[in-house]
This record gives C-alpha cells, sequence and structure tokens, in this order.
C-alpha cells in the first residue's frame, strides 16, 4: 500500500517510516501542508492512506485536512497530541477517518491503517456489487465468508479465510510476511512467522490447490489466479 505521511519532524518521520516501510507500505514523506496537497494531485501517484500530523509549518492540520478531502476520497488519519474530544470531534467532521493522539502505540497506529483501509475497500466492493471473488474454480463470498471450489464448500478456520480473502482481492500482488502478519492476527511479526507458514499450507490442502497461493522467497505470499 502506498502511504502519504505528512509530518514537519524529520527525525518523527524517519523512525515512523522506517517502521512503516517493515510492515510492507510504500511511504511517501510530506513535509508541510502544500507537499501534501501537490502530492495528491490527480495525475500524481496514488495513495492508501494519508497520515496527517496536525502541527504543520504552513497551514493548520485542519485546514489541509478539508482541502484534502475536497479534492480525494482518500483516508485521512490525523495524528496530533491534541486529546480533547473538540479537536477530535472537529477532525472527523471535517472528513478524517480516524485520529490517533500522541504518544501512541505503533501497533495501534498499524491496525487503525488496516481499518481504515480494509473499510474503503469494502465499500467500493459494496458500492460495485463486488461482495464475491470468483478466481477460476475457488468462489469466495465476503459476506457470509463462504468458500467454494467447483461448487463444494470448503471449511476454514476463521484466519483461514482472512489470509485468502487478504490474497484474493489483490491477485498477482506480493504481500510482505510482516503486512500480513499486522492485517490479519493484529500483532507483530516476531514469533509469528511460524503460524503464518502453517496456515499456508493448510489453505493449500483445503483448497486443492497448492499453486494457488505462491511462496515469494524471502518476501512474502501472492495468490496466482487460476486460468
Amino acid at each position: 500500500m502506498r502511504l502519504l505521511l505528512v509530518e514537519d519532524d524529520n527525525h518523527v518521520a524517519a523512525a515512523l517510516s522506517a517502521v512503516l516501510k517493515r510492515h510492507g507500505f510504500d511511504v511517501t514523506h510530506a513535509r508541510s501542508g502544500e507537499e501534501a496537497l501537490q502530492a495528491l494531485v490527480p495525475e500524481g501517484p496514488g495513495f492508501g492512506v494519508v497520515l496527517l500530523d496536525l502541527g504543520l509549518p504552513d497551514q493548520d492540520g485542519y485546514e489541509v485536512c478539508g482541502k484534502i478531502r475536497k479534492r480525494t476520497a482518500t483516508p485521512v488519519i490525523m495524528v496530533t497530541a491534541r486529546a480533547d474530544v473538540r479537536s477530535r470531534i472537529h477532525g472527523l467532521n471535517l472528513g478524517a477517518d480516524d485520529y490517533v493522539v500522541k504518544p501512541y502505540d505503533t501497533g495501534e497506529l498499524l491496525a487503525r491503517i488496516h481499518a481504515v483501509s480494509r473499510r474503503t475497500v469494502s465499500e467500493d466492493a459494496a458500492g460495485a456489487g463486488e461482495n464475491e471473488l470468483l478466481l477460476g474454480p475457488v468462489h469466495i463470498e465476503l459476506p457470509t465468508r463462504r468458500v467454494t471450489v467447483d461448487g463444494t464448500v470448503v471449511q476454514l478456520t476463521r484466519k483461514e479465510f482472512d489470509l485468502l480473502a487478504l490474497l484474493a482481492q489483490r491477485p498477482g500482488v506480493v504481500f510482505r510476511r510482516e503486512q500480513i502478519i499486522s492485517e490479519v492476527w493484529r500483532t507483530s511479526w516476531e514469533g509469528t512467522g511460524r503460524t503464518l507458514e502453517v496456515h499456508v499450507a493448510s489453505l493449500r490442502a483445503k483448497l486443492r490447490m497448492p499453486a494457488l497461493i505462491e511462496t515469494v522467497r524471502g518476501v512474502g505470499y501472492r495468490l496466482v489466479a487460476p486460468a
């Protein structure tokens, strides 16, 4: 996922960018409101989420959020030390999708990023009537969490379904191991790698399609859509 980090403190931005990159994000850093708005022009790269610090040198962060919302539907998470309820309400009324107060736990921030991203994907899919994914003989019903192969129902655990749905919504895209662990298990990579390998092996066996989920050595996994 491409992520726009709007933060004027270079030390904070560097530390946070390093964490985000370890979890599979492609981070673009903007140091001011104007830089952020220039990065969000229609012909520019698309972003999955904007992390917006409110204490910017050139413009008030609330003002920047309002401008962002007028030109794009990209989810915005406000990151600020302003913890009072009135500030939160004001930010949400301006179109922010979430509001994180400093100091924050990195795990919580990652979970919030994935949450707003999933919510946006789900809303887009619902609006387009795409609540089902068809990948050759594999049929995935997202609302009912039902999976069939050639018309036969396959019983999956909750995490197996979440893992399959994540990969299936972007066939061919390589998901880093850290990114999958963060999104499906809501935790960090340490100590959970073996769990991911076991779930991938289980999915391959249950679906009887070993080639459906491809291992990208040293990186992660991707779903290979059947012909």
